[in-house]
């Protein structure tokens, strides 16, 4: 969606208030594809004294994988945005600062860059998850490890003393 902003740009106090749903499934991260559901943008453009502020908060529920175990489950997912917008730049370095293209902005573009941003690169189905056993593969956190322990045979002759 281009959302336009010349209505307010030399408005102070007045804004634009904007509630979308984007569509983010072709989002590839690390060969997976986790916005299964659309990702609703609720935000608005203010004019404060002179300078326009953007706000937005993005939600959704992402599918993911975890990597330690590779259970399949859902995670919500919250983005908050605060950008500043101008039609040029003082300072070039500025990365909070985005420059309006003739009066206006693609919000779409800039959800998109900013969930790619800020997903993580590590996913957990839970904080605790224990993974699976490297040699036998169980979901150590369902069940236990079923490898018999091998005594090293440096240690063999200490282990008849127990």
């Amino acid at each position: 969606m281009r959302l336009d902003v010349r209505g307010i740009i030399n408005t102070p106090g007045d804004g634009i208030e904007f509630n979308e749903e984007l569509d983010l499934s072709d989002v590839d991260f690390g060969g997976v594809y986790p916005a299964v559901r659309p990702v609703s943008v609720v935000g608005a453009v203010r004019n404060i004294a002179g300078m326009l502020r953007l706000t937005a908060d993005a939600d959704t529920t992402l599918s993911c994988v975890c990597d330690r175990c590779g259970t399949v489950f859902e995670k919500p997912f919250r983005l908050s945005l605060e950008r500043m917008l101008a039609e040029e730049l003082e300072d070039a370095e500025n990365d909070d600062i985005l420059l309006l293209d003739d009066g206006a902005f693609d919000l779409d573009e800039l959800v998109r860059e900013a969930f790619i941003l800020n997903m993580d690169t590590k996913t957990l189905c839970r904080e605790d998850c224990k993974g699976l056993c490297s040699g036998c593969g169980a979901n150590l956190n369902f069940e236990a490890c079923r490898c018999k322990k091998e005594i090293d045979p440096r240690w063999a002759a200490l282990q008849k003393l127990l």
